[in-house]
């Protein structure tokens, strides 16, 4: 039984919209992602680093702001959780069985942001784009896509009906395919 300490509230209207804390990271982590699959709530993660000052003071804020204003509850509301890739849970020992998160899901750079559904990570819909992250209508529309989810598992990129096309949209660019 894992044994997480609290992290501090930052706005809430569904799952806990938290900042996680460096000791409870990995184990928040993995609480949140399996209290928004059973509940069948997309869980939208903000990867940051302790370093990114855009991270905290533009798209965190603006994230938390959408999301407690009840951008997406229409249709069935999300969750948000801030990752804090530096930490040293995340790039800890070989004994954490939660080690490497960012690399699990191939996080390469901050901000990122990234949902879940199901349980699983949605590739497809990755963003990475600073402009974007900070452009309200943007995220207002990405987080209503993503609360439409609900459970439904598209744009994993493994299953579904559209997992080929998808994972060539993912890895096509990067050998020039695409």
């Amino acid at each position: 039984m894992s044994n997480c300490s609290a992290s501090p509230t930052i706005r809430t209207n569904r799952p806990p919209v938290t900042r996680q804390s460096r000791r409870s990271q990995c184990n928040s982590f993995t609480t949140h992602l399996a209290l928004s699959s059973s509940s069948r709530t997309p869980l939208l993660t903000l990867w940051t680093a302790s370093w990114c000052p855009t991270c905290h003071t533009t798209v965190l804020p603006l994230l938390s702001d959408l999301v407690a204003s009840g951008v997406g509850e229409a249709h069935g509301g999300v969750a948000l959780a801030a990752v804090e890739m530096d930490a040293p849970d995340l790039m800890g020992s070989a004994s954490s069985s939660y080690e490497n998160l960012a690399l699990t899901y191939m996080i390469t750079t901050v901000p990122t942001l990234l949902s879940f559904d199901a349980g699983e990570a949605q590739v497809v819909s990755k963003v990475t784009d600073a402009r974007k992250l900070a452009d309200r209508r943007f995220l207002e529309q990405w987080i209503i896509n993503e609360a439409k989810r609900q459970g439904s598992r598209g744009g994993g990129g493994g299953g579904g009906a559209g997992g080929v096309g998808a994972s060539t949209a993912i890895f096509g660019g990067l050998f020039g395919h695409g």
